[in-house]
């Protein structure tokens, strides 16, 4: 699993590219990690051509929901999509830490370390 801290008033797209190819995904069994997923579910702040050009060189399926003044529509699955909500409610769940919630860390490093944490402690 990969986290990347940027600043809060960034958009998180911006980090898409550096978030996947960072990223390694761990085999069942054995083996080294796969450095593609093989699928990417997010919501309509990462659609765009360039992204989903992107992630088809890569030979990763994509799951986002399209724009309403994009031209073209393919087949989107709904129950794939609603998968999101696990992801969603982590984050809820890693608020609910006020350190990390108000973010009171200066430091990029401190802040990551305290996610890391949070992250480690809601997982035991």
């Amino acid at each position: 699993m990969v986290m990347i801290i940027g600043p809060g008033h960034r958009h998180d797209a911006i980090y898409f590219k550096a978030l996947l190819e960072t990223g390694a995904v761990k085999r069942t069994g054995r083996g080294r990690p796969r450095l593609n997923p093989r699928r990417i579910v997010a919501d309509k702040g990462y659609t765009g051509r360039e992204r989903r050009a992107y992630l088809r060189r890569r030979g990763i399926r994509i799951t986002i929901p399209r724009l309403t003044s994009e031209r073209r529509r393919g087949p989107f699955r709904k129950d794939l999509y609603r998968e999101r909500n696990r992801i969603e409610r982590l984050f809820c769940r890693l608020k609910q830490y006020r350190r990390i919630a108000t973010r009171y860390e200066k430091r990029a490093a401190n802040f990551h370390a305290m996610v890391l944490l949070a992250a480690i402690i809601l997982w035991l």
